[in-house]
């Protein structure tokens, strides 16, 4: 067997898989940032929404503040 073809092989190979490992951890990280933006974008039309209410009267502040909590972890 020639050397230099089965480290030609290997390094093919290692690239290849390297190559793929980071390919997938590169989607991973674009899709987690999308997500984090879209759920921010989100939060912030919500917040927008109620305070429109509060601002026009149909909801109290109190209700307002405490639907602004709901879902969060608790503050240490």
């Amino acid at each position: 067997m020639d050397t230099l073809t089965l480290a030609s092989n290997d390094t093919a190979v290692m690239g290849i898989i390297f190559g793929v490992g980071g390919a997938v951890a590169v989607i991973a990280i674009v899709f987690d940032t999308v997500q984090k933006v879209l759920v921010t974008r989100q939060r912030e039309t919500t917040k927008r929404e109620v305070a429109a209410y509060v601002a026009e009267g149909s909801m109290s502040p109190e209700d307002a503040e405490r639907i602004l909590k709901a879902g969060r972890k608790p503050e240490k």
